[in-house]
């Protein structure tokens, strides 16, 4: 598993992400939309969409993080990703995978606002997926969450909370 994992990684030119795992843009549409036209949780213009390739190993984990636009989830190779979903202190999540009859869905959209983390469901594998934006990503749109306010906003959920924030 090492030594294919290592060959995604360079095959695909993948970095380390701020919240976790591997990625690497493949795609920013070259067409913008002026911010005047946006939402105003927007504060400059953005692209029509963008795309990444996204790979976490064994252990690895997204931390939770939230987006202001909605983002895609494509499930690729290797293991089925888990993502935890936390939204108005309602908690669900959703497995990534292409075995359907194991109730994986090959692809998932986690809306605007949501708070979310991923693991790899098979620690011994890597999940290897592609998240597609609109409006085009921004890390100026990008938020990692704070322990300690997430444990405020979702008191019912500190164990979660605790393995997927950074302290």
């Amino acid at each position: 598993m090492e030594n294919e994992v290592k060959n995604i990684i360079e095959k695909l030119q993948l970095m380390a992400h701020p919240e976790g795992g591997y990625f690497k843009e493949i795609y920013r549409s070259d067409e913008i939309i002026p911010q005047s036209s946006l939402p105003q949780r927007y504060k400059s213009n953005r692209n029509f969409s963008t795309s990444i390739y996204y790979l976490l190993e064994g252990n690895q984990v997204s931390h939770f993080h939230r987006l202001k636009s909605d983002e895609v989830w494509h499930h690729y190779k290797g293991s089925a990703l888990l993502l935890h979903c936390l939204k108005k202190n309602k908690y669900f999540q959703i497995k990534i995978g292409d075995q359907l009859e194991y109730n994986q869905l090959p692809q998932f959209v986690v809306r605007a606002g949501i708070w979310f983390a991923a693991e790899v469901v098979e620690k011994n594998s890597y999940s290897l997926i592609g998240c597609t934006v609109a409006p085009g990503f921004d890390f100026a749109d990008f938020e990692i969450a704070d322990k300690d306010e997430m444990n405020k906003l979702f008191p019912g959920h500190s164990d979660l909370i605790s393995r997927f924030t950074k302290d």
